[in-house]
């Protein structure tokens, strides 16, 4: 059974995306992929928190906030990549996996 490439949750060099090709999911590298994700779920929580907080606080200027935008979206699009890939792995009704739309053109890194 061949297990459909998962998107790993850094970029690649060039900022493309970086699919993993193995046929078992607790390689290195897929253990690696999932510690990353779990990293960037935390940080964009505590973020989250953070943000909640400066809402409240009346002395945070502009350039405060503008950094803050900055992080945020950051850990948005850390998070709408883990969402994708862990979507990607999930098994469509029926039982098969699910296949990435289209993703892996000549532009999207692989690794192991």
């Amino acid at each position: 059974m061949s297990v459909p490439p998962r998107l790993l949750p850094w970029p690649g060099p060039s900022g493309q995306r970086s699919y993993l090709l193995t046929d078992y999911g607790d390689s290195h590298l897929s253990r690696l992929a999932d510690e990353m994700e779990e990293v960037q779920l935390a940080m964009g929580t505590e973020l989250l928190d953070h943000a909640a907080d400066m809402l409240e606080d009346r002395k945070a200027g502009g350039l405060e906030f503008r950094f803050l935008s900055a992080r945020l979206c950051e850990a948005l699009r850390d998070v709408l990549r883990v969402a994708e890939s862990r979507g990607g792995r999930l098994a469509a009704p029926g039982g098969e996996e699910t296949e990435p739309e289209g993703r892996l053109a000549a532009d999207a890194g692989t690794a192991e």
